[in-house]
């Protein structure tokens, strides 16, 4: 029972095909969630109608939701249960080995995030009101209550913001620091303008590295909208499979991922599309909320020099400052993101373990981790090719 609120069911639906797609968005696109494409009903339905979440890859959907009596949804989390660590990239393969080391069954597991989705957000939705609070501690404790009741080892919210970081913490559960490397629009008019802030020897290294590009005949557009045609998809997904395939042996997204999200979600994607004599050779695939332009997958079937970096990075840069965009936000690792204006930035997760012995090996591990990360992070913004003082 929530203090001084309403009656709220918690109840799990494996479908959001049950849940309304307006209530499910009043409350995952709520201010604070600065508009993120990847938690809105369309995105999350498209990865369950393309088939890309389900039995096949291990991410089968266990949404929660908390509910006023008239069925108002006053809060919802986006809940799987996994049987493997993939897709994730908070990485926790150690933790099961050592579990299972010992004895332990660390599989499945509940899994709270976007699947294959390393950016960062809420991961407790709720509906904005006197009662907020209240329902997102319900649903921290029913989660930790589902895997205490059905055997399930272990809950991870991955990605998540700050402020579920530190509620998740309030609630018991163990903290987990990471890294990811955001660009920042700091006002400029256009790329020479970011150009301008940096050091002269960086300033060059990305000149040198465009121009190398536009030297090989390469040109590139950003598409968005209805200028994304079928053709265009069909580019994209041979592009995606070839990075996929030589990355993760198995690509999650189907073919028909692409076209579910083209059909519904045209206005949030910005494709970038590289070609050579009028032949696509590579491409790169972004969403955008209101104020951030957000990297997702890259991939090319002919080798060219900063091609890569190009279409990733400069181009994300060249379109967030044309559209007023405040953050280019370009995926997960990469320290070699720096040196064209990404900064390391901490990420957040949070984790339950049920076992009291694993939880205390787990909360030492992070205990030492965390300060690690900080350090790390610190050190790391000593490369910023950013100019300082008279440079």
């Amino acid at each position: 029972m929530l203090d001084d609120s309403p009656t709220v069911g918690l109840r799990l639906v494996e479908s959001l095909a049950a849940v309304d797609a307006d209530q499910w968005d009043a409350c995952a696109l709520a201010p604070g969630a600065a508009g993120s494409p990847f938690l809105s009903h369309r995105f999350l339905k498209a990865l369950e109608d393309s088939k890309s979440v389900g039995r096949r890859t291990g991410w089968q959907p266990q949404y929660l939701l908390a509910e006023a009596g008239d069925g108002t949804l006053l809060g919802a989390a986006p809940l799987y249960v996994k049987g493997h660590s993939q897709g994730e990239y908070v990485f926790d393969h150690g933790w099961a080995q050592a579990f299972e080391r010992a004895g332990g069954r660390y599989y499945p597991k509940l899994q709270v995030a976007v699947p294959f989705t390393p950016v960062p957000g809420p991961r407790l939705f709720t509906r904005p009101g006197p009662y907020a609070s209240g329902v997102c501690d319900a649903m921290i404790d029913m989660m930790a209550k589902i895997a205490g009741d059905n055997g399930i080892s272990s809950v991870h919210a991955t990605f998540c913001s700050q402020a579920d970081w530190k509620r998740f913490g309030e609630r018991g559960w163990l903290l987990r620091l990471g890294r990811q490397y955001h660009w920042h629009n700091d006002g400029y008019g256009c790329f020479d303008d970011f150009l301008a802030a940096l050091a002269s020897r960086k300033r060059k290294a990305i000149r040198k590295e465009r121009d190398s590009v536009r030297r090989e005949g390469l040109t590139l557009r950003a598409l968005s909208g209805a200028d994304i045609k079928p053709e265009h998809w069909d580019a994209f997904f041979a592009f995606y499979m070839d990075t996929g395939g030589r990355k993760w042996g198995s690509p999650y997204l189907t073919r028909s991922f692409f076209d579910i999200l083209g059909d519904t979600m045209a206005d949030k994607v910005v494709l970038v599309m590289a070609e050579a004599d009028g032949r696509p050779v590579g491409g790169a695939l972004n969403l955008k909320g209101d104020d951030t332009l957000y990297g997702r997958y890259w991939g090319c079937l002919e080798s060219h020099a900063f091609l890569h970096f190009e279409a990733c990075y400069y181009q994300a840069i060249d379109y967030a400052i044309a559209h007023g965009l405040k953050h280019v936000e370009a995926g997960a690792q990469g320290d070699h993101k720096i040196q064209r204006g990404y900064l390391p930035v901490p990420t957040f997760s949070a984790h339950w373990i049920v076992d009291p012995g694993f939880r205390r090996a787990v909360d030492d591990f992070l205990k030492r981790e965390r300060p690690a990360v900080e350090q790390e992070i610190e050190e790391l913004m000593q490369y910023s090719p950013f100019r300082k003082g008279d440079e």
